[in-house]
């Protein structure tokens, strides 16, 4: 997963969007980043001008909640190969963070010509160090904490304890891909084991009897696909075999299911649909509704979310609706009046799928 900060780097992130990596905007600030705690294996920052010394390490702190025990932190930056006075002091500063945290610096080298290096450290395996520290600085976090709240949650200046025991979520690192995209994660509570398996065989059934062969979608064209309301990230396993990457939405009014979708070698995010999504204009191929604007319309107006819709699709991309069937009559007459092409519509028993395409159709009068 990329992501830039809203500044002078934003453009990159459409560089990567187009180039076919999944890509956001975000900036590192004084609130989490929309993902779990414990989920990435590296973490990698390049030419980076993060202050992540500042303020008691909060932001590198926030790192050290999203990497799994044993993963590691990449660095590349002035601080680690020039030798300036301020580079030499974020440097030292730098050491005297990391090694309060404890994180082991792996490795410290210099390309003499591209006049560039790169730093590389590991986060622990253990709570060991964290205990035989001789100053509790950064303190602990407090154990009743949600470390995977990350929706409008302040960042805190306290370390994650390491996650130990059979039973906890980060433990163990997952399976090799791609065994781990079917695997039932350790951690799950054995009640939401059928769920997992029932939830990934329906999503094979739909995606192979239906979306490759059913809706008009030329598959080939596609690149980037959004599943708007992930669960365990099924539809996204589904499509594994194709050359597409699937952003798994989680909604923040939903169950907790994104760290599910991490553990499977997948990728997704925290979103609120009834606000704008962190991404350029016109950069997915595809969007997947299932069941979500039928939810949505209880707390928020859908007319602002189709608008939404519309700025993030391509010209010539498609978007399928599984919804009631007033839902999608609603969604359907919102359609028509942005001259999309419906491909497929289908109900039964008060249930129905609704499949569009965007046109290159724009408004002549302005609002």
């Amino acid at each position: 997963m990329s992501l830039a900060p809203k500044d002078e780097h934003e453009a990159q992130v459409q560089f990567a969007l187009e180039r076919g990596i999944p890509a956001i905007s975000a900036v590192m600030g004084t609130q989490r980043l929309p993902f779990p705690s414990t989920v990435f294996d590296v973490v990698h920052c390049a030419r980076c001008r993060v202050p992540w010394h500042a303020e008691g390490g909060k932001l590198l702190l926030e790192l050290n909640r999203l990497l799994r025990p044993g993963g590691y932190f990449v660095w590349s930056a002035t601080p680690v190969y020039q030798n300036k006075e301020e580079d030499v002091q974020i440097w030292k500063e730098m050491s005297s963070l990391t090694a309060s945290i404890c994180w082991n610096l792996l490795s410290k080298k210099s390309d003499e010509v591209n006049e560039v290096g790169v730093a590389i450290y590991q986060k622990p395996t253990s709570n060991n160090c964290y205990e035989s520290r001789r100053k509790n600085e950064p303190p602990l976090c407090e154990e009743e904490g949600d470390l995977n709240a990350a929706w409008y949650v302040p960042m805190e200046s306290c370390l994650q304890r390491v996650p130990h025991g059979d039973e906890q979520r980060g433990s163990e690192w997952p399976e090799e891909w791609p065994s781990r995209l079917e695997k039932v994660p350790y951690w799950l509570k054995k009640e939401v084991h059928d769920h997992f398996i029932s939830d990934t065989e329906h999503w094979k059934r739909i995606v192979s009897k239906s979306y490759l062969v059913g809706m008009g979608i030329d598959w080939s064209a596609v690149r980037n696909v959004m599943d708007m309301k992930a669960v365990y990230g099924g539809f996204a396993a589904a499509l594994a075999s194709k050359a597409v990457w699937v952003m798994n939405v989680v909604p923040i009014d939903a169950p907790n299911t994104l760290p599910v979708i991490y553990e499977r070698g997948l990728f997704g995010i925290y979103h609120d649909w009834c606000e704008s999504f962190s991404t350029y204009p016109r950069t997915y191929d595809l969007l997947h509704a299932d069941h979500l604007f039928s939810k949505l319309k209880k707390r928020c107006t859908l007319v602002p979310v189709m608008a939404e819709v519309d700025r993030i699709l391509r010209p010539g991309g498609s978007i399928i609706f599984r919804d009631n069937v007033e839902t999608l009559n609603e969604l359907e007459n919102m359609i028509k009046s942005l001259q999309w092409q419906i491909r497929m519509t289908y109900s039964q028993e008060k249930e129905g799928i609704l499949c569009a395409q965007k046109t290159m159709w724009r408004p002549q009068q302005v609002a």
